[in-house]
C-alpha cells in the first residue's frame, strides 16, 4: 500500500506510551502502581469504581488541566471521617502526585507532577494569599513550565461529556482544538495560559473602575501579540489536519472539514500578523466599555472551532449523536496519524466509555485501527466483553474497591 496513514508501523516501528503509572492521594486512590503495556489497555469495572480517575491521572502527564478540566484542589483524595455527632466530615492530604515511566520510542523517561502550596502577595504588603500550583519534573529535573511536557508526552481523549461538544458553547471546542495544537507547538500551552492571565487582569481593572490607561494599554499590547500568535497556531493546525484528511481519508469513519470562526483568524487570512496585532489592540481599547456593560469582548476568546460532516455538507451540531461521536473519532485518528508521521511519536489515546453511541461495526473498526496503528490506548468500560475481539492484543485491568488487578475474563 502507498498510503502512509496505514503504514505507520513500518515508518515508525517503535512505540510511545506509559509503562508504569504511580498515583498518590489522587481522587479515590491512596496509592496505586500499574505496570502497563504499550498496547490497547481495557480498564473495566462498575460505575464509580475509579476507572476514569486513572485516565485523568495520565492526562496530567501532558500540558493542561487534565481531561476533566478540574481545579487542582478538587483532585486530591478526600477521606470521610465520622465526628462525635455522627456527622460525616472530610479531611484530605496536603497534595496529590502522579508519576510515570514513559517510553518515547527508544527513550525511557520519568515524568512526575504534583501540587505544592505557594503564596502570592496581595495589595496589603503585610498579607499574602495561599494558592496551589502544579509542579512538573522530568527525570528528576524541575521544568520551568508545564508546557514543556509537550516535548516528551502527548495525550488526546474522548469523554462522555464530549458527546455534547458540538452542541454546547464554543469554549469546550476551543479547548479541544488547543490540545491538538499542543502536540505540534509546545509553546501554545504557555501562550494560552498567559493570555488568560492577561485577560483576567485587564477585565478586573476595568470592572473595578481602575482606568489606568498606561497599564491598560500595556496589557492590551501584550494581549494582542499573544492572541495573534494563538490564532496563527490554531489556523496552522486546522490547515494541517484538513490537508491530511483530504489526502488520507478514513475508510470507515466519516471525513470531516474543520473551520475556525473568529474575527482574528479571519483577519489573518489576508493581512500580516503585525497588522492584525495593531487591529486587535485597537479593538480591545474600543471594547473596554463592553466589560462595564457586562458584555463579552470579541477576540480569540470567542473563536469557534466548527466541524462539518464532509460527505453530507452538514454541520456537526445538526448530525445525530452517533454521527457526532464518529466525527470526533475521525479527528482523533487524523491527529494521531498526522502527529506520528510529522513528529515521530504517537499520542496516547484516553477513551472513556468510547463504545457509547457506536454501533458494533464502528466499535470493531476503531479497535482494529488502534491495534494497527501500534499505539497505546486506555479504554474504560463497564462491559469488557465488548472488547473481546482484541483479547489477544490488549491488556485487561479490573478496577474494584480502589484497587486494580489484571483482568482474567478470557
Amino acid at each position: 500500500m502507498n498510503d502512509p496513514a496505514y503504514n505507520l508501523t513500518q515508518i515508525y516501528p517503535l512505540k510511545s506510551g506509559v509503562e508504569r503509572l504511580t498515583l498518590t492521594d489522587f481522587r479515590n486512590y491512596a496509592g496505586l502502581r500499574l505496570e502497563a503495556e504499550v498496547a490497547p489497555i481495557i480498564v473495566y469495572g462498575e460505575n464509580g469504581s475509579g476507572k476514569t480517575n486513572i485516565l485523568e491521572a495520565i492526562s496530567f502527564l501532558a500540558p493542561g488541566r487534565g481531561l476533566r478540566g478540574a481545579r487542582l484542589a478538587d483532585i486530591k483524595r478526600f477521606i470521610p471521617q465520622i465526628t462525635g455527632t455522627s456527622e460525616i466530615s472530610f479531611i484530605s492530604p496536603l497534595n496529590w502526585a502522579v508519576a510515570a515511566e514513559i517510553r518515547c520510542n527508544e527513550e525511557i523517561l520519568t515524568i512526575a507532577t504534583a501540587v505544592e502550596k505557594s503564596f502570592r502577595e496581595t495589595e496589603d504588603a503585610d498579607d499574602s494569599r495561599a494558592f496551589e500550583r502544579r509542579v512538573v519534573k522530568v527525570d528528576g529535573n524541575k521544568l520551568a513550565s508545564q508546557a514543556e511536557l509537550g516535548r516528551y508526552f502527548s495525550a488526546i481523549w474522548i469523554t462522555p461529556q464530549m458527546d455534547r461538544l458540538f452542541r454546547g458553547g464554543s469554549q469546550p471546542r476551543r479547548a479541544f482544538l488547543d490540545r491538538l495544537v499542543y502536540a505540534f507547538d509546545t509553546e501554545h500551552a504557555k501562550r494560552t495560559a498567559n493570555f488568560e492571565h492577561l485577560y483576567r487582569e485587564w477585565y478586573r481593572l476595568i470592572k473595578e473602575g481602575k482606568r489606568d490607561n498606561h497599564w491598560l494599554n500595556a496589557l492590551e499590547e501584550q494581549m494582542a501579540a499573544t492572541g495573534v500568535a494563538i490564532a496563527a497556531a490554531r489556523r496552522e493546525q486546522v490547515a494541517r489536519l484538513n490537508a491530511f484528511i483530504e489526502n488520507e481519508p478514513d475508510d470507515i469513519f466519516p471525513s470531516v472539514r474543520l473551520e475556525l470562526d473568529g474575527v482574528i483568524e479571519r483577519a489573518l487570512d489576508n493581512k500580516a500578523a503585525v497588522e492584525v496585532e495593531d487591529e486587535y489592540r485597537n479593538m480591545m481599547q474600543r471594547q473596554r466599555r463592553f466589560v462595564l456593560e457586562n458584555d463579552n469582548p470579541d477576540g480569540i476568546n470567542r473563536t469557534d472551532f466548527k466541524v462539518y460532516f464532509k460527505r453530507k455538507g452538514m454541520p456537526a451540531d445538526l448530525c445525530s449523536t452517533g454521527e457526532q461521536k464518529s466525527l470526533l473519532i475521525s479527528i482523533l485518528l487524523a491527529q494521531t496519524k498526522c502527529q506520528t508521521l510529522h513528529k515521530g511519536f504517537a499520542p496516547v489515546m484516553l477513551l472513556d466509555e468510547v463504545a457509547a453511541h457506536l454501533d458494533d461495526i464502528k466499535r470493531e473498526a476503531l479497535l482494529e485501527k488502534i491495534k494497527n496503528l501500534n499505539i497505546q490506548a486506555w479504554i474504560t468500560t463497564t462491559d469488557p466483553q465488548l472488547f473481546a475481539s482484541i483479547r489477544n492484543d490488549a491488556q485487561f485491568l479490573k478496577v474494584k474497591n480502589n484497587q486494580v488487578c489484571p483482568g482474567g475474563l478470557f
